[in-house]
């Protein structure tokens, strides 16, 4: 048993002062406000709860800076998931280990306590199955047994190179599975992560792209009552491909004939119409934004204003993980939006008048749905008896939240924050981040930069 004393600490009901948290077994066992820190009691200053990261590709952390460089041609997101292809040809099961582990890392230290992992580089580099299946899976499970992090595995089904099922390209060999194979891989994988206390698995046809209509019901029928992932209407050649394929836009098509519901989580879903946008906030899904790799990518601003305006639920993630930070994706997030609309303050709302208490709040619950943590029968994990220890410790002393009480904090953090500002991280009780290190960050380091090495050198 441990007691951890906050100065200030977000439980579900609100904010509150001089909290003792008791953490038992892994969980928090007894919250207690208003009491003067014990002997006994580890003193912090300010808890928040721990957020989900619900889209990752891990391995592409390992080449984050690394397509900043103009061709001949226009960039674009195509040329650079060209550049993507040619990186992964090099990877092996050892190198997409230890490139997680420093992914994981960094998330850990900025707030991150659980991730999606959106994984489909399932084969070696010629395209054949690795001898155990789930041998990849395997080393992104690894990954998160050795940081700690919280995992919620997406394998990816993908098949095809564009709509109505075209053959795949040369680069996409390392992805592909018949049907019958990739449900061989989700035993496997949910074999994998028996190993982890609180892993739990999901299914990610890759994109209207990459699967045909009756692949897609068969691959969501593979995780019963799991989380569903798929990327969506990322791009504008997407949403005109898909046109001229089915006559529908790919989000129409999805809430048309797909079935989506709020296991579902529509990544990116950066090009709506105004119905659509209407339409996947009744659903219940959740929208999975990055705005920094979207910004990144080029590939246009999310309607978020309309989206949330209409009660849509929306969850962040690093995507490409160029940059790992919470607070960055949420910031990203409203400036694109006071950028296109010449506003301030825009994913506000009456009842949360706080910019950056809205976009949290908007995260934790979206992130934990979409992760399958969370169900209408029981509430997103929170600072509160009987959640998981998943608890974020902010340094209270950083000049942008010095003196900052309530939601003022998370403006700090979000608005006027920088890496560093995460003083602490526990997860399921277990202290992993201390004095914003990773407990475990330079031994991981090491090995990610002697895979680096090597691949970088060749």
């Amino acid at each position: 048993m441990a007691t951890l004393w906050f100065k200030s600490a977000l439980l579900p009901e609100g904010w509150a002062e001089n909290v003792r948290l008791t953490l038992e077994d892994e969980m928090i066992t007894s919250v207690e406000f208003g009491v003067v820190a014990g002997a006994a009691d580890e003193r912090h200053g300010v808890a928040v709860p721990g957020l989900c990261n619900v889209h990752s590709h891990a391995f592409q952390r390992g080449m984050a800076g690394l397509t900043e460089y103009r061709g001949m041609k226009a960039d674009d997101f195509w040329s650079w998931r060209a550049l993507m292809y040619r990186f992964l040809d090099r990877i092996t099961p050892d190198d997409i280990q230890a490139i997680a582990a420093q992914a994981y890392v960094e998330m850990l230290q900025t707030g991150f306590t659980r991730v999606g992992e959106f994984h489909y580089l399932h084969h070696d580099p010629m395209g054949a199955p690795y001898s155990d299946l789930a041998e990849t899976a395997g080393r992104i499970a690894a990954a998160a047994g050795d940081t700690g992090i919280g995992l919620t595995l997406l394998p990816v089904f993908y098949a095809h190179a564009n709509f109505g099922g075209a053959p795949p390209a040369p680069g996409q060999q390392r992805f592909l599975n018949p049907l019958d194979r990739f449900a061989d891989l989700i035993e496997a994988s949910r074999q994998v992560l028996k190993a982890l206390p609180d892993a739990n698995l999901g299914v990610a046809p890759h994109s209207l792209r990459a699967v045909t209509p009756e692949e897609l019901k068969d691959v969501v029928r593979l995780a019963p009552g799991g989380p569903v992932h798929i990327h969506a209407a990322e791009q504008t050649r997407e949403v005109d491909d898909c046109l001229a394929w089915s006559g529908q836009r790919p989000v129409d098509w999805l809430l048309d004939h797909a079935g989506v519901e709020r296991r579902w989580c529509l990544i990116h879903a950066t090009h709506l119409t105004a119905q659509e946008t209407a339409a996947l906030a009744a659903r219940g899904a959740v929208a999975g934004l990055c705005p920094i790799t979207e910004a990144n990518l080029g590939d246009g601003v999310f309607p978020a204003a309309d989206y949330l305006a209409a009660d849509g639920r929306f969850a962040i993630g690093t995507d490409s993980n160029i940059v790992i930070d919470p607070a960055q994706e949420l910031r990203g997030l409203e400036y694109a939006q006071r950028l296109g609309l010449r506003a301030r303050n825009v994913l506000a709302t009456a009842a949360r008048p706080s910019t950056g208490a809205a976009l949290f709040h908007g995260a934790l619950s979206g992130g934990a749905q979409a992760l399958g943590r969370s169900s209408p029968e029981r509430p997103a994990p929170g600072l509160a008896a009987g959640s998981p220890a998943d608890i974020v410790a902010l340094d209270d002393d950083h000049p942008s939240l010095y003196g900052r009480s309530g939601d003022a904090l998370l403006d700090g953090w979000i608005f006027a924050g920088g890496l560093g500002m995460v003083k602490s991280v526990w997860r399921r009780g277990e202290a992993v981040v201390k004095a914003g290190r990773h407990r475990h960050a330079e031994p991981i380091a090491r090995r990610y930069r002697l895979t680096l090495d090597r691949l970088l050198s060749t």
